[in-house]
This record gives structure tokens, C-alpha cells and sequence, in this order.
């Protein structure tokens, strides 16, 4: 039987249709239900994976400049829509997903580019993690990026802190739940690392640039239209 084997444009479009299911429970299904849990659960794939290809699109990017410009523009953009959908209202403190990875190119532009000691790119590092705390995948869509980067050329070691923050994540995020069990869908975090492991093939697939804007648009457009359903429809 032939592996499955997919390029980074097939686990990104599987990655969107996860944080597609996991934006509808949100939405329209109580998280204490076995439906609520299997769909968050699968969701779960969308966060890590996130940083996973953060990283990876900064390591191999031509343009750092306009790829952190064009990250922190969409994270504006998403803004109004993610505030509406977690909060009904606009502004708030709630930042989406695009915000905290934008903090995580910060994080490794510092470590990248940065002039200072170790010492201060660690303290500025620390600033972005704690300004995180409002976003969506809080903290670690900022450590994640950056462990990756900073273990580019140690494969194995890559994979250990991965695996180890995916484990760590899965434990936070659980954390304060009530019932107890209803965090038992974060487990989904940790399908990431043998995802990535037994079926990315490494490959980037087409570079035709519908592949790219793709996820920028469609990001706050579903965030909106599922905010608009779960008001005023449902």
C-alpha cells in the first residue's frame, strides 16, 4: 500500500478545511457534546501546523521585508472579523491567529537579523511572547516558529522540541476546563508532529500565487461570514 504523500500546498489546504470545522463548533456546537469535541479536535491540527509553515516560509522566502509587512497587514485586517466572531463587538482585545504569527516572524527576524547579544534578542523574544497573550494560539505560535528556525540544521533536534512544545501546548491549553474532560480535545495538537512526520513529503507543490493569497483572503472572509450566520440567521 502506497504512503500518503503530501506537499506543503495539499497540508495547508487540509490545515484550512480543520480550522474550517473547528471555527463552525465554535460557532454552532457546545463544546461538551462528543460532536463539539471530535470537531475541535480536528482543529486542533491548524495552530501548530501554522507555526510549522511560519517558519518554514521565513527560512525560504526571498523578501523577508514584505513577507512580514504582508502578515502584519492581513493580522489588522482579521481583527474586526475575529473580534466579532469571539466577542460581537469591535475593538477588542481578542486577536486572531494572523496577529500571534506575525508576532513570530518578529521573533525570528530578531533572532535573524538582530544585532544585540543573545541575551537582549531573548529579552525582546519574551516582550512578543507576553504581547501574544491576547491572540489566538497564544504564546506558542510564537515559540513554535522560532524553536524551528533556531534548529533548522538539527533535524532530530528539530523534531524533539517540536514534538515537546506540541506536548506542553496540549497540557496549557487543557488546563481549566469545566467539565474536566471537555479539554480532552486538545489531544489533537499532538497529531501534528506524525502528520508532519509520515506524510509531509518536504516539497512546496505549485507556486502559483492563488496558493498564497489564498489563506490571507480566506481567513477573515469565513470568520465574517460565520459571524453574520451564528447572529442573525441561527
Amino acid at each position: 500500500m502506497q504512503r500518503i504523500s503530501l506537499n506543503r500546498n495539499q497540508l495547508k489546504y487540509l490545515v484550512i478545511v480543520a480550522m474550517l470545522i473547528d471555527h463552525i463548533a465554535w460557532a454552532f456546537v457546545p463544546l461538551a457534546s462528543g460532536l463539539g469535541q471530535l470537531m475541535h479536535f480536528i482543529g486542533r491540527l491548524t495552530g501548530p501546523t501554522m507555526g510549522f509553515f511560519l517558519a518554514e516560509g521565513y527560512i525560504h522566502t526571498r523578501n523577508k521585508f514584505k513577507y512580514g509587512m504582508r502578515l502584519g497587514i492581513f493580522s489588522l485586517i482579521s481583527w474586526i472579523p475575529f473580534s466579532l466572531f469571539e466577542a460581537n463587538y469591535w475593538p477588542s482585545i481578542h486577536f486572531s491567529v494572523m496577529y500571534t504569527l506575525f508576532l513570530g516572524f518578529l521573533a525570528m527576524w530578531i533572532w535573524d537579523k538582530g544585532k544585540c547579544s543573545e541575551t537582549v534578542k531573548s529579552i525582546l523574544v519574551a516582550g512578543l511572547i507576553l504581547l501574544s497573550i491576547p491572540g489566538d494560539w497564544a504564546i506558542f505560535d510564537v515559540v513554535w516558529p522560532l524553536v524551528l528556525f533556531q534548529y533548522q540544521y538539527n533535524e532530530k533536534e528539530r523534531g524533539r522540541k517540536y514534538t515537546f512544545l506540541c506536548l506542553l501546548a496540549t497540557f496549557c491549553f487543557s488546563l481549566g476546563r469545566e467539565p474536566w474532560w471537555a479539554g480532552v480535545f486538545n489531544l489533537g495538537i499532538m497529531m501534528v508532529p506524525l502528520v508532519l512526520r509520515f506524510f509531509y513529503n518536504g516539497e512546496r507543490g505549485s507556486n502559483h500565487p492563488f496558493h498564497k493569497w489564498f489563506f490571507y483572503i480566506f481567513y477573515p472572509v469565513h470568520l465574517l461570514i460565520l459571524y453574520l450566520l451564528a447572529r442573525y440567521i441561527f
